[in-house]
C-alpha cells in the first residue's frame, strides 16, 4: 500500500509540470522521438519545451508555418529521409535557438529566399541529396552563424551572385555532384574560415569567366580537390587548378558569368516578370515566387483562402488576377505593402465580406473588380486609400445597403457598377441617389429591390424625397419573407460596419428578426446565425448535448430561444455565455435529469424559464443561481420527488412557479416547501403530494408540518447524492456495476461523471446509443450480451475510453468509423464473436494493428478461407469481398432484411426489441402469426363495422349504418311506418329514407324534404321555366290534361322541335343551290350569275392592257398600279424606284458576315450605319492586317479597339448601351491619326492612332457583322471576357464616306438575309417563327425537330425503351425516364410497389381514412359531402329516425316509438340566410319516463327545410 501511494505521489509531483507527448512519439526529458512512424504531417501537440525533435524517416511532404510555431527552445531538428517537396516561407521563424537542421534526402526542388531568416543561431545545415536546382541570392539571409553547409548531390545549375556573401564564418561547404557550369567570383570571396570545399563532379565550362577559379584553388591547395573541367572538349578532364590562365578562352560574343534562379511554380509559366498559373487546378497561392514579379495570373483555379501576407514579398506587383476561383476568406493583410498595384481582379468568387483594412495602402490601385461575389455589406472605410481608383465593380452581389461616405475617398472614380444587388431603398440610401445624380458614373443600371413602390426603378433616377423609412412598408430580401421598420433600420443603419449578417442559415427560415430552424433534424446549433436575430427557434430537432460554442456571444439582439421537443440530456457549462439579453428560454419536452447553475450561466437577464416535461428528479439550492430576474419558472410534468431547502431563494423576482404533475414525496425532506408556499405570494397552482398514501392529492401548502414525516420505509430523498444510482445497479464513487440484471435498455439515473460501467451478462441486442452522453467513461464492459449490431455513432465523443469489452456476443460486422473517437483506447476485447471478415472489416484489421489494441484473440468465422483467421495477424489484403453476403449476416444490423413479419406485416428496426412487426388487420403476435377470428369473416351485413368485444377475442359486435338494425345489421328499418306523403301518393321504403310516388299532376316544390325530395304536396306547373318542354320560342299553354305548344313560323312537331324544310318549293334558277333557313331559304348562284333567285346572266368582259406590262421591278419586287402609274412594291430590305438597291440585312446565325473590299476604305474614312440587336456581344466591324481595328458589341456597349502591335491595344467604350432591340446610329471616323466613335449623334469618344507602323492603308478587307474563322483576332482576343462571335441582329443604311452602299455588291453569306423583319420567308425550317424584337426572333419547332432554326432532327430516345410496366418519357434527345403504372416502381417500373389503399382515392375537401377491413374512404371536412368530399353541402333536410326525448321534472322521458323526421343541415351560400325549417306538422306521441310515469304530448315535426332569414 505504501509503495502504491509512493508511485501515485511521484506521478503527481514529477508530472506536475509535464506536457502531453504526441501519441505516435516517445518523449524523454526535452527530447521527442517521432522517428519512423509513417507520419504524413507534423504532430500538433509537441511539448513547447522540446529541445531535440527527431522526425526522420517519415512520410512528410510539406512543412507549413504552423508546424513548429512556438517551439522557441528547439536546438536540434531532424527531418532527413522524408518526402518533403515544399517548405513555406516562415516555417522556421520561431526557432530562435535552432543550432542544427537536417533536411537531406528529401524532394526539395526550390530553396525559398529568406527561409532561415529567424534562425540566427543555426551553425549546421544539411540540404544534400535533394533536387534543388538553384541557390537564390537571399537563400541564407539572416543565418550568419552557419559553419557547415552541405549542398552536394542536388541538381544545382545556378548560384546567384552573393548567395554565400553573409556566411563569413563558413568552414565546410559541399557543392559536389551537381550541374554547376559557371561560378561567379563574388560567390566565394567572403569566406576566410573555409577549410573544406568540394566542387568536383559538376559540369564546369572552363572559359574566360572561370579563370579566377584556377588562381583561387591554387592559393588554397587543400580546397576543391579533383575539381575538373567538363568543357570545352580540349580541357575536359583537366584539374582546374592545373589549367593555365591563357587556356581559359571565350569564343564569340562574351556572355556574363552571373545567373538567375527563377523560382517558377510547377504547372505555371514565367516570363518577363509575369507568372501565369491560369486554370491549373491550384487550391492555394503559390509561395517562393521571384520577388521581382510584376504580374501574377491565378484565375480559373480552386483557391478558397487568401492567407495573411500572401503577396507581401512581391513589392513590384502591378496586377493580380484571382477571378473565377472559390475564394470565401481573405486575410485583412492579404495585399499589404503593394504600393505599386494598379489592377486587382477578384470577380467570380464566393466572397461574403471584405475584411477591415483589406485595401489599405493600395494608393496606386486604378481597377478593382469585385463583381459576381456574395458580398452582403461594405464597411464605410473599405476604400479609404483608393484615391486613384478609376473603375470599381460591385455588380451582382448581395448588397442591400451602402453606408454614406463609402465612396467619398474615390476622387478619381470614372466608372462604378452596382447593378444586380438587392438594394433596400429606404431613407439610409438617399445619399446614394444624390451621389449618382451629381456623379453620373454608375453605368450598369443599379435598381431598387424594395420597398414595393420603388421596385425595379433606377436608383440614380429616383427623387430624394422618395427614399424614406416607413413602418407601413415591407422590404423584400432574398431568403427572408419580409421585415418591418425596426429591422430595416437596424440593418441599414449598421450597414457601414458590416455588423448585420443578412444570410439566413442553411435549412432555416428567416422572417423579420425571427430565425426558424425548427424541425430540421439538427444536432448542433448552426454556426452562422444573423446578428440581428431576436428570436431563435430550434425546437423539434435532435439535439442531445448543447455544446459551449460561443454562438450566443455573437447575437446581441437575441431575446428568445426555443429548444423544446428535442432530446437534450446535458448542457455544457458556458453554452449560454453572452446571452445576457435573452429573456425567455424554452426547454420543454427534453430529457434533462437535473438542473445545475453552470448549465444556465450567462442568462442574467432571463425572465421566463420553461423546463416542463423533462426528467428532472431533484432541484438543489444552487440550481438557479444567477437567475435573479426570472419571473416565471415552469417545472410542470417532471419526476421531482424532493427539493433542497432554499431551492428558489436565488430567484428574487419570481412571481409564477408551476410545480404541478410531479410525484412529490411529502416526507420530512419536503417540509420546508409547505411553509415556503404558505409565506410566499407566488402563483403556483397548488402542487400536490403523491406519497405517502394518506397525503395523496393533498396540496403541499395545506399539509401540517407534523405530517411531513420520515417514517420507516419513507426516508427517500431524490436530492441526496446517494440516490444517484439506478435501482438495478450498485455504485461506488464513479464506478457503476449493472452486471447480470437481465437489462435490455440502459437503466435511468446513471451518474453523469461515471468512469467505469459494467453491463456484462445482460440482454442488450445492440450498443445503447446513450453511452455517448457519458463523456468521462474510461471502461465499458458489454461482454456476454446478445449484441448483434454496433451503431456507427455508438461510441462518439468517448475520447477518454481506454478499455472496451464486447467479448462473447453475436457481432459479425462493425461499421467503418465506429471507433473513430476512441483516441485513448488501449484494449479492445472482441473474442468469441462470429466476425465476418470481408472487405468491410479491412479497416478494423488496420486499426487494431496500428496500436495492437486487440490482443490477438478475435477470430474470423468467414467468408471462405478467412475462417478461424486471427483479426490481428491476418494481412489486410486478405480482407476482400468476393460475392454476395448472406442475408443472415446483413440482418444482424438490419433484421428486417430477413422478413420476420408474417401475413404482410410491416417490419421496423427497434433499439430494444431488435425489430417490431406492425400487423395488418386480422393478425397479431410478435411476428403477426396469430389470426384474429371474430371479425375476419366480416359478419356484419349491409356495410356494418365489426368490433371485438373487450377482452374476448372470439366475440364481436356490429356498428350498423343508418337505416339498418339487428345484431348483424340484417334488418332494413321500414321508414314508411311514419311517412308524410300527401294527395294519395304511395310510400316506397328505401335505406334510411322513403320515396313518395306521386300522381301525374303532383310533385314537391323543391328537394329539401327527403333524399329524393318528393312529398307530392304541390301541383306541377308544366309551363314553368324549369319544366317547359316547348322549343324554339314557342308558346306553352296549360290544358286540363297537361299542356300544349303553339309553334313559331318555320317549326312543327309536338314540342315545336322540327325545322320545316322551306326548300321543298323553292324558286332558284340557273342551277342555283337552295339552302334552307328558318321560315325561308337562300339561293347560292353559279359563277357569274346574280339576283335574289340567280335570274341574271354574267356580263361581257373586254380585254385591256396594264401599265405594269412593260415595267421592270428588280429583286423579286411586284409591280402594282397606283393612280394609273406603275409602282414597284419592294421586298423587305430593298429600296429604290425599281427596288434595285439592298440597304438592310438581318444576321440570323453566329457564323455569318459580309466582306467589303479594301478599295472602299481610305485612310481618312467615315463609316455610318444603323444597328438593332438585343444581344450582349458580337463583332460589328473588323479590319486587320499590320494593324487591327475592331468594333464589337461587348456587354451591351460598343467597344472600339485599335492595335498597332503594342500590348495591350487601345480601346474606347460607348457610354450608352445599345442592345435594347431599337435602332441606333453608329458613326466611326478615322481622321488625323485618331479614331472616333459616336452613338445616336452624341459626343464622340476617340483613340489616338499616331503609333501606327504603316501609314499606307491596309489591303485587308473590311468585315461587317463577323469575320472568317481563319482571320486573326488580335484586337478581339486581348483582355478577359472578349470573344469573336458574330453579330446577331439587323444592320441598315451603311454609308462609307457619305455614300449609301448597295449590299447586293457584297457576297451574302449563309445566315445573312435581306430586310429587318424578324419573321420573313421560312426563317424556321420546321417550325413557327415568333418575333421577339425589331430584328430578333425565336423558333417554335415541330415535333421531331430542334435547334435555333428548327433544322436539326431530334433523336427519339424512347425508341427501343425498356420500361416494363410504364410509359417512356423523353428527357432530351439522348435519354428518357419511365413513368410507372400504379402499383409499380423502380427505374424501369419493374418492381411491384406496396401501395396504401388511400393512393387510389382523392379527397378534395377532407382526408383519406382506412377502415378496419383495409378499405379507403373519405372523411369530409365540415360543410362538404360526396364520395370524394368534392361537393359543398347545401341546405337540406336529412332524415332521422329516433326517439323524441324530453325532461319532466327530475325524470328523463322519451317517446315510446321511433319517429321519422327531418333535421335541417347544410349552409346557405349567400351568407345572409340560415338553413332552417320551412314547414312543420304537429303530431301527438306517447312518452315513457324513468320514474314510471307516462303522458301524451304534441310534438312539432319538421317536414321541409330551406334557406330563410336568420333569427336575430
Amino acid at each position: 500500500m505504501f509503495v502504491l501511494k509512493s508511485v501515485v505521489l511521484c506521478a503527481l509531483l514529477c508530472g506536475a509540470g509535464a506536457q502531453s507527448c504526441p501519441s505516435q512519439c516517445s518523449c524523454s526529458g526535452t527530447a521527442v522521438d517521432c522517428h519512423g512512424q509513417s507520419l504524413r504531417s507534423v504532430p500538433r501537440n509537441i511539448p513547447r519545451n522540446v529541445e531535440r525533435l527527431d522526425l526522420n524517416a517519415n512520410n512528410l511532404t510539406k512543412i507549413t508555418k504552423a508546424d513548429f510555431a512556438g517551439l522557441k527552445n528547439l536546438r536540434v531538428l531532424q527531418l532527413m529521409e522524408n518526402k518533403i517537396s515544399s517548405i513555406e516561407r516562415g516555417a522556421f521563424q520561431d526557432l530562435q535557438e535552432l543550432e542544427r537542421l537536417r533536411l537531406n534526402r528529401n524532394n526539395l526542388q526550390v530553396l525559398p529566399e529568406l527561409l532561415f531568416l529567424g534562425t540566427t543561431k543555426l551553425f549546421r545545415l544539411d540540404l544534400s541529396e535533394n533536387q534543388i536546382q538553384g541557390i537564390p541570392r537571399k537563400a541564407f539571409r539572416g543565418s550568419t552563424e552557419i559553419k557547415n553547409l552541405q549542398l552536394d548531390y542536388n541538381q544545382i545549375s545556378c548560384i546567384e551572385d552573393g548567395a554565400f556573401r553573409a556566411l563569413r564564418d563558413l568552414e565546410v561547404l559541399t557543392l559536389n555532384n551537381n550541374n554547376i557550369s559557371r561560378l561567379s567570383v563574388a560567390s566565394f570571396n567572403h569566406m576566410p574560415k573555409l577549410r573544406t570545399f568540394r566542387l568536383h563532379s559538376n559540369n564546369l565550362l572552363c572559359d574566360c569567366n572561370v579563370a579566377w577559379l584556377s588562381d583561387w584553388l591554387r592559393q588554397r591547395p587543400r580546397l576543391g580537390l579533383y575539381t575538373q573541367c567538363m568543357a570545352p572538349p580540349s580541357l575536359r578532364g583537366h584539374n582546374i587548378a592545373e589549367v593555365q590562365k591563357k587556356e581559359f578562352m571565350c569564343t564569340g560574343p562574351q556572355s556574363h558569368s552571373s545567373c538567375s534562379v527563377l523560382q517558377c511554380p510547377e504547372l505555371c509559366t514565367c516570363s518577363n516578370n509575369v507568372v501565369d498559373c491560369r486554370g491549373k487546378g491550384l487550391t492555394e497561392i503559390p509561395t517562393n515566387l521571384p520577388e521581382t514579379i510584376t504580374e501574377i495570373r491565378l484565375e480559373q483555379n480552386s483557391i478558397k483562402i487568401i492567407p495573411a501576407g500572401a503577396f507581401a514579398p512581391y513589392k513590384r506587383l502591378r496586377r493580380i488576377d484571382l477571378s473565377n476561383n472559390q475564394i470565401t476568406e481573405l486575410a485583412s493583410d492579404s495585399f499589404q505593402g503593394l504600393r505599386s498595384l494598379n489592377s486587382l481582379v477578384l470577380y467570380g468568387n464566393k466572397i461574403t465580406e471584405l475584411p477591415k483594412g483589406l485595401f489599405d495602402g493600395l494608393f496606386s490601385l486604378q481597377l478593382l473588380l469585385l463583381n459576381a461575389n456574395k458580398i452582403n455589406c461594405l464597411r464605410v472605410d473599405s476604400f479609404q486609400d483608393l484615391q486613384n481608383l478609376n473603375l470599381l465593380s460591385l455588380y451582382d452581389n448581395k448588397l442591400q445597403t451602402i453606408a454614406k461616405g463609402t465612396f467619398s475617398s474615390l476622387r478619381a472614380i470614372q466608372t462604378l457598377h452596382l447593378a444586380q444587388n438587392p438594394f433596400m431603398c429606404d431613407c439610409h440610401l438617399k445619399w446614394l441617389a444624390d451621389y449618382l445624380q451629381d456623379n453620373p458614373i454608375e453605368t450598369s443600371g443599379a435598381r431598387c429591390t424594395s420597398p414595393r413602390r420603388l421596385a425595379n426603378k433606377r436608383i440614380g433616377q429616383i427623387k430624394s424625397k422618395k427614399f424614406r423609412c416607413s413602418a407601413k412598408e415591407q422590404y423584400f430580401i432574398p431568403g427572408i419573407h419580409h421585415i418591418n421598420k425596426c429591422v430595416e433600420d437596424y440593418r441599414s443603419k449598421l450597414g457601414g460596419d458590416c455588423f448585420a449578417d443578412l444570410a439566413c442559415p442553411e435549412k432555416c427560415r428567416c422572417e423579420g428578426t425571427t430565425v426558424d430552424c425548427s424541425g430540421q433534424k439538427l444536432t448542433k446549433i448552426p454556426d452562422h446565425i444573423p446578428q440581428y436575430t431576436a428570436e431563435l427557434r430550434l425546437n423539434n430537432n435532435e439535439f442531445t448535448v448543447l455544446e459551449a460554442t460561443g454562438i450566443f456571444k455573437k447575437l446581441p439582439q437575441l431575446r428568445k430561444i426555443n429548444l423544446s421537443n428535442n432530446k437534450i440530456t446535458d448542457i455544457e457549462e458556458g453554452t449560454f455565455e453572452g446571452a445576457s439579453g435573452v429573456n425567455e428560454l424554452i426547454l420543454t419536452s427534453n430529457r434533462l435529469e437535473g438542473v445545475h447553475y453552470s448549465m444556465l450561466k450567462g442568462l442574467g437577464g432571463l425572465r421566463t424559464l420553461m423546463l416542463r416535461s423533462n426528467r428532472i428528479s431533484c432541484v438543489n439550492n444552487g440550481s438557479f443561481t444567477g437567475l435573479s430576474s426570472v419571473r416565471l419558472l415552469s417545472l410542470y410534468d417532471n419526476l421531482i420527488t424532493s427539493m433542497s431547502p432554499g431551492a428558489f431563494d436565488t430567484l428574487h423576482s419570481l412571481s409564477t412557479l408551476n410545480l404541478l404533475a410531479n410525484p412529490f414525496n411529502c416526507n420530512c425532506h419536503l417540509a420546508w416547501l409547505g411553509e415556503w408556499l404558505r409565506k410566499k405570494r407566488i402563483v403556483t397552482g397548488n402542487p400536490r403530494c403523491q406519497s405517502p398514501y394518506f397525503l395523496k392529492e393533498i396540496p403541499i401548502q395545506d399539509v401540517a408540518v407534523q405530517d411531513f414525516a420520515c417514517e420507516e420505509g419513507n426516508d427517500e430523498n431524490s436530492c441526496s447524492p446517494l440516490a444517484r444510482c439506478p435501482a438495478e445497479c450498485s455504485c461506488l464513487d464513479t464506478v457503476v456495476r449493472c452486471s447480470n440484471k437481465g437489462l435490455k435498455v440502459l437503466p435511468k439515473g446513471i451518474p453523469r461523471d461515471v468512469t467505469e460501467l459494467y453491463l456484462d451478462g445482460n440482454e442488450f441486442t445492440q450498443v445503447p446509443l446513450e453511452l455517448s452522453n457519458y463523456k468521462h467513461l474510461t471502461l465499458i464492459i458489454l461482454s456476454y450480451n446478445r449484441l448483434r449490431c454496433i451503431p456507427a455513432k455508438a461510441f462518439d465523443g468517448l475520447k477518454s475510453l481506454r478499455l472496451l469489452s464486447l467479448h462473447g456476443n453475436d457481432i459479425a460486422v462493425i461499421p467503418d468509423g465506429a471507433f473513430k473517437d476512441l483516441s485513448s483506447l488501449s484494449h479492445l476485447a472482441l473474442g468469441a464473436n462470429p466476425l465476418y471478415c470481408d472487405c468491410h472489416m479491412q479497416w478494423l484489421s488496420d486499426w487494431v494493428k496500428s496500436g495492437y489494441k486487440e490482443p490477438g484473440i478475435a477470430r474470423c468465422t468467414g467468408p471462405g478461407d478467412m475462417t478461424d483467421k486471427l483479426l490481428l495477424t491476418t494481412p489486410s489484403k486478405k480482407f476482400t469481398c468476393t460475392g454476395p453476403v448472406d442475408v443472415s449476416i446483413l440482418a444482424k444490423c438490419n433484421p428486417c432484411l430477413s422478413n420476420p413479419c408474417k401475413n404482410d406485416g410491416t417490419c421496423s428496426n427497434h433499439p430494444v426489441d431488435f425489430y417490431r412487426c406492425t400487423c395488418p388487420y386480422g393478425f397479431k403476435g410478435q411476428d403477426c402469426e396469430e389470426p384474429i377470428h371474430a371479425c375476419i369473416s366480416n359478419p356484419c351485413q349491409n356495410g356494418g363495422t365489426c368490433h371485438l368485444k373487450d377482452g374476448e377475442e372470439n366475440t364481436h359486435w356490429c356498428v350498423c349504418p343508418e337505416g339498418f338494425e339487428g345484431d348483424e345489421c340484417e334488418i332494413n328499418i321500414d321508414d314508411c311506418e311514419d311517412n308524410d306523403c300527401e294527395n294519395n301518393s304511395t310510400c316506397v321504403d328505401g335505406i334510411n329514407n322513403y320515396t313518395c310516388l306521386c300522381s301525374p299532376e303532383y310533385t314537391a316544390a323543391n328537394n329539401n324534404e327527403v333524399e329524393k325530395g318528393e312529398l307530392c304536396e304541390d301541383k306541377l306547373d308544366f309551363c314553368a321555366s324549369e319544366l317547359n318542354l316547348c322549343q324554339h320560342d314557342s308558346k306553352c299553354i296549360l290544358t286540363a290534361k297537361g299542356f300544349m305548344c303553339e309553334c313559331t313560323p318555320g317549326y312543327t312537331g309536338e314540342h315545336c322541335e322540327v325545322d320545316f324544310d322551306d326548300c321543298e318549293d323553292n324558286k332558284c334558277k340557273n342551277g342555283a343551290q337552295c339552302i334552307d333557313a328558318v321560315n325561308g331559304y337562300t339561293c347560292v348562284c353559279p359563277e357569274g350569275y346574280s339576283g335574289l333567285f340567280c335570274e341574271f346572266s354574267p356580263p361581257m368582259v373586254l380585254p385591256r392592257t396594264s401599265p405594269c406590262d412593260h415595267y421592270d421591278c428588280a429583286n423579286g419586287a411586284q409591280c402594282v398600279v397606283k393612280d394609273t402609274d406603275p409602282v414597284c412594291q419592294c421586298l423587305p430590305g430593298y429600296e429604290g424606284v425599281h427596288c434595285e438597291r439592298l440597304v438592310s440585312v438581318n444576321f440570323i446565325n453566329r457564323e455569318s458576315f459580309l466582306q467589303i473590299p479594301s478599295n472602299l476604305i481610305t485612310e481618312q474614312a467615315n463609316i455610318s450605319l444603323q444597328i438593332a440587336t438585343d444581344e450582349d456581344n458580337g463583332v460589328l466591324l473588323y479590319k486587320g492586317d499590320n494593324e487591327h481595328i475592331a468594333v464589337e458589341l461587348y456587354r451591351g456597349r460598343l467597344r472600339v479597339s485599335y492595335d498597332s502591335g503594342s500590348y495591350p491595344p487601345s480601346a474606347i467604350y460607348s457610354v450608352e448601351t445599345i442592345n435594347d432591340g431599337s435602332f441606333h446610329v453608329v458613326e466611326l471616323v478615322a481622321k488625323d491619326q485618331s479614331l472616333s466613335l459616336s452613338i445616336d449623334g452624341g459626343s464622340p469618344k476617340s483613340i489616338n492612332t499616331a503609333n501606327s507602323p504603316s501609314p499606307v492603308p491596309s489591303p485587308a478587307p473590311l468585315y461587317l457583322g463577323g469575320l472568317p474563322q481563319q482571320s486573326g483576332l488580335a484586337s478581339l482576343r486581348q483582355g478577359s471576357g472578349r470573344n469573336g462571335s458574330s453579330f446577331h441582329g439587323c444592320i441598315r443604311n451603311l454609308y462609307i464616306n457619305d455614300q449609301l452602299q448597295d449590299l447586293t455588291q457584297f457576297l451574302l453569306q449563309e445566315g445573312v438575309v435581306p430586310g429587318c423583319q424578324p419573321c420573313q420567308r421560312s426563317m424556321c425550317a420546321h417550325g413557327q417563327c415568333h418575333a421577339t424584337g425589331q430584328s430578333s426572333f425565336s423558333c417554335e419547332c415541330e415535333a421531331g425537330w430542334t435547334g435555333p432554326l428548327c433544322d436539326q432532327q431530334v433523336n427519339n430516345p424512347c425508341d427501343g425503351n425498356k420500361c416494363i410496366h410504364g410509359s417512356c418519357m423523353a428527357i432530351n434527345s439522348y435519354s428518357y425516364s419511365c413513368r410507372c403504372l400504379p402499383g409499380f416502381a423502380g427505374v424501369l417500373c419493374d418492381e411491384e410497389e406496396q401501395l396504401s389503399p388511400c393512393q387510389y382515392i382523392a379527397c378534395k375537401y377532407g382526408r383519406c381514412r382506412v377502415s378496419g377491413l383495409g378499405k379507403a374512404y373519405c372523411e369530409c371536412n365540415s360543410g362538404y359531402t360526396g364520395q370524394s368530399c368534392d361537393r359543398e353541402m347545401a341546405c337540406r333536410g336529412e332524415r332521422v329516425r329516433d326517439h323524441y326525448q324530453t325532461q319532466q321534472g327530475y325524470a328523463a322521458c322519451q317517446s315510446t316509438e321511433k319517429v321519422s323526421r327531418l333535421e335541417c343541415r347544410g349552409s346557405c351560400g349567400d351568407g345572409t340566410s340560415c338553413c332552417a325549417p320551412l314547414r312543420s306538422k304537429r303530431r301527438k306521441y306517447t312518452f315513457q319516463c324513468t320514474d314510471g310515469s307516462s303522458f301524451v304530448q304534441e310534438v312539432e315535426k319538421v317536414v321541409k327545410c330551406g334557406c330563410t332569414k336568420c333569427p336575430s
